[in-house]
């Protein structure tokens, strides 16, 4: 069993969807040991709690660099052996270092069909907003390889949303995250703990059964 180190900053929906997947056998070949939280008053931390799942929180402000912040994150993620790290609305930077250390084994789940409304500046809400300022019909979810580019890994799942004409961005966000963000977050994180993901020149190959 690999052992999974879930990364959050707010209420934890995502982290929520992954805790029932695995109640429900539903992510086979790892297990949630760990969540780390960047906020101490995260509603994230209570569902981990709930749950019976050890949580850390790893404020970035309290250290002085980066580079302590990021001996600090790795030194929790190895003294609980942790293989795999999932990034659900975890709004801290995730630097060069930690993610060599890591490659390929940190996936993070983003709100819309990149590689459109991605990248730096896109985040919660404010990619909701952007895509119905542009007008367009479909939008959806990703999962992806965290590397050093911002939301530019490699693609593992996606699902399209579509957009209604009276949406908001409050309804659009609530809609992707209920059809897109919670089915394809616990599917990647059970192929990738079930060996069925490989990078092949820079592309996800999923492996068939």
């Amino acid at each position: 069993m690999l052992n999974i180190a879930v990364l959050v900053s707010g209420g934890g929906t995502n982290l929520q969807a992954l805790i029932d997947a695995q109640s429900n056998s539903e992510i086979t070949g790892g297990k949630i040991q760990l969540v780390i939280s960047s906020r101490a008053d995260a509603f994230a931390l209570q569902r981990a709690q709930k749950a019976a799942i050890s949580t850390a929180i790893l404020i970035r402000k309290n250290f002085n660099t980066q580079e302590d912040y990021d001996n600090e994150l790795l030194r929790i993620l190895e003294e609980n052996r942790i293989d795999l790290i999932v990034l659900a609305g975890f709004m801290t930077i995730i630097s060069d270092n930690v993610i060599n250390r890591y490659r390929n084994k940190i996936i993070n789940i983003h709100p819309s069909l990149i590689p459109s409304f991605c990248g730096e500046g896109y985040y919660g809400l404010k990619v909701h907003e952007a895509v119905l300022k542009k007008g367009v019909k479909v939008t959806g979810a990703t999962v992806h390889f965290v590397n050093e580019i911002c939301d530019g890994g490699p693609i593992i799942l996606q699902k399209a949303v579509d957009i209604f004409p009276n949406d908001t961005p409050e309804s659009l966000q609530k809609r992707v995250m209920q059809q897109a963000e919670w089915k394809i977050l616990p599917k990647a994180v059970d192929l990738y703990c079930s060996n069925k993901l490989k990078v092949e020149n820079g592309k996800v190959v999923i492996k068939e059964d």
